[in-house]
């Protein structure tokens, strides 16, 4: 007999230690394969590293999206709701005290339809995961990070009240749209707002998002992402995805783009990484994550860690995450040595040759004697000592449009 639940259904079933088996395949794994897509596992799916051909590598995917607008599949980022009791008159109030009691944002002064980007924290403050949260009319929408989609949805589990509920959107992908024309080519589709009191896609300024038609077919779309870059994020059905990026990918300033570049963007953006630049032992104070902490909550607590959290805000931290301008090309990547006088100061967390700028930069965490913009430091790459300096974040500057 052949099994009649439904995914959402299967998931509630599920050990809450469950991993999937890896390597997943994307909605649209035969959609890259077929444009020339480098297929590399990462966070337990098959994705595209980057693309064949005299348009492709990772160097040529970001300098084009940088100018125009790059593709980008991350249907591996996990998309979640979170809501209060349906009949309650107090559902969103209910949801927002018991995710309040996860994370350090102020989700009660979020407006309907905005993102907020947050930390899931760790009894001792330390972060679990980074992730995008954004406010619906009845519920909250989440976008977490796909290597951690399983233990995320176990941690939630645990902490919310059994009257919360939580939702994953297993039958959604995600891709991401980047870059100064993104807006020309979503343009293109003939989108409709869903609701009458959304606004036309190109009037969405950073970090706000809406429901909106393309044709038939309902898409969730954000102005934002992980590039630094404008843009959009758009979630969409699995039986819509591979026409939802046909229809882009037939747009002049439309290439797909793969893991590679979207690495060195949000590089260059002094975005940090999960599961490199941050991790279960580090604080969002030592990762120049403040903002993340609101300030209400700052006054309020109430959350993993607030009193070591505040402690750090107060009096600051051994460690900060830095900047990092390398001589030369070639890249330190993770856990390499930074030096001071020859003696070690730090690490390096993710790094990488920067396209836009044409020399290697980095992120490290340092200790605080030594992050001072313009500071001379040395890095251990496999025994030859390359000299670099603190630079201020970003190292290309955001082009959000706000």
């Amino acid at each position: 007999m052949s099994d009649t639940r439904t995914p959402s259904e299967i998931l509630e079933e599920l050990p809450e230690d469950y991993v999937p088996e890896a390597p997943t395949l994307l909605p649209l794994d035969a959609w890259h394969r077929a444009r020339g897509g480098r297929m590399v596992a990462f966070a337990g799916h098959m994705m595209p590293v980057q693309y064949a051909g005299e348009q492709g590598g990772i160097i040529a995917e970001h300098l084009w999206t940088r100018e125009n607008a790059g593709l980008f599949d991350v249907s591996h980022m996990g998309q979640l709701v979170v809501s209060g009791p349906e009949e309650a008159s107090d559902a969103n109030a209910q949801a927002v005290q018991a995710l309040e009691a996860l994370l350090p944002a102020d989700l009660g002064a979020l407006a309907v339809g905005r993102l907020r980007y947050s930390v899931l924290l760790a009894d001792d403050g330390g972060i679990l995961d980074d992730l995008m949260i954004t406010r619906w009319r009845d519920a909250f929408f989440l976008v977490v990070n796909g290597a951690c989609v399983w233990d995320d949805i176990a941690h939630l589990r645990e902490f919310l009240p059994d009257e919360i509920t939580l939702s994953h959107l297993d039958e959604q992908g995600l891709l991401a749209l980047q870059g100064p024309r993104a807006v020309e080519a979503l343009i293109s589709l003939g989108l409709t707002p869903a609701l009458p009191e959304i606004v036309p896609v190109e009037q969405l300024r950073f970090m706000q998002s809406g429901p909106y038609l393309w044709g038939d077919r309902e898409l969730g779309i954000s102005r934002s992402g992980y590039t630094g870059e404008d843009g959009f994020e758009i979630s969409v059905h699995h039986a819509d995805i591979a026409a939802l990026a046909d229809a882009l990918a037939a747009h002049p300033a439309v290439r797909p783009c793969g893991l590679g570049a979207r690495d060195s963007l949000r590089l260059e953006a002094g975005l940090p990484l999960y599961g490199h630049d941050l991790d279960p032992e580090t604080d969002p104070v030592s990762a120049g994550l403040n903002f993340a902490i609101s300030k209400r909550r700052r006054t309020t607590a109430g959350f993993p860690g607030a009193d070591s959290i505040l402690a750090a805000l107060a009096n600051g931290t051994p460690t900060r995450l830095v900047g990092l301008a390398l001589e030369g090309r070639q890249a330190a990547r993770e856990h390499a040595t930074v030096l001071a006088d020859g003696a070690p100061v730090g690490r390096i967390t993710s790094g990488g040759f920067a396209p836009s700028l044409g020399h290697a930069i980095a992120l490290a965490h340092v200790d605080s004697a030594h992050v001072a913009p313009g500071t001379a430091l040395t890095i251990d790459i496999r025994g030859k000592q390359v000299p670099a300096r603190v630079v201020p974040l970003p190292f290309v500057p955001h082009r959000y449009v706000r």
